[in-house]
């Protein structure tokens, strides 16, 4: 089965949820005080259990998903909490998926891992000093018929970012549910780049 990047799957699961947004992650809300004040864009954020956090802490979203369920659903919990939320439903399997996105202060991906090409480009939607944070199964995590081995972050999609991002925190969680990373990017000033 195609867990991660099935569009039916996951319509049909946020069909069937009930009527109130899951927990927002765990090392999101321990991590709150690292991001930058002003917007997010919340990529794969499904229903929007960080979406809804984030517009309790005061920052502006905008949450992509392809599942149009998921993102109907976030925006009902949006107006129930009387926030304001922009959605767009964007397919992140194309390589140009991000393309005219724009700018954030800030990104999330959580428990999705983004393609080579998006994740490259993925710096053109930042501002400078803006905080990238990528949590999710990580590289030593069993496989199964859920999570597959390209589900996975790897080191290496780290080290593609490293020219335009500094690491300011790694965190590892082995935990019952899984081998799961976290890491929390600062995007470098256009100044400070290094070839």
């Amino acid at each position: 089965m195609e867990y991660m990047g099935n569009k039916e799957y996951w319509d049909e699961r946020f069909k069937q949820r009930n009527d109130k947004p899951l927990s927002p992650e765990g090392v999101l809300i321990d991590n709150i005080n690292c991001f930058k004040k002003g917007s997010v864009l919340d990529i794969a954020c499904g229903d929007g259990r960080n979406a809804l956090f984030f517009l309790e802490n005061g920052f502006k979203i905008t949450g992509v998903d392809f599942s149009l369920n998921a993102l109907e659903r976030l925006k009902r919990f949006a107006e129930k909490s009387n926030h304001s939320i922009e959605t767009r439903q964007i397919d992140l399997s194309k390589p140009s998926g991000l393309k005219d996105i724009g700018i954030f202060d800030n990104i999330v991906i959580n428990h999705y891992r983004l393609s080579e090409e998006n994740l490259v480009d993925i710096e053109s939607h930042i501002s400078d000093d803006g905080i990238l944070f990528i949590s999710g199964f990580g590289y030593k995590h069993k496989v199964d018929e859920r999570i597959r081995k390209q589900d996975l972050i790897q080191p290496m999609d780290i080290e593609m970012l490293k020219k335009s991002f500094q690491l300011i925190k790694y965190i590892e969680d082995d935990s019952k549910r899984g081998f799961l990373v976290t890491y929390i990017l600062k995007k470098k000033s256009s100044e400070f780049k290094t070839t």
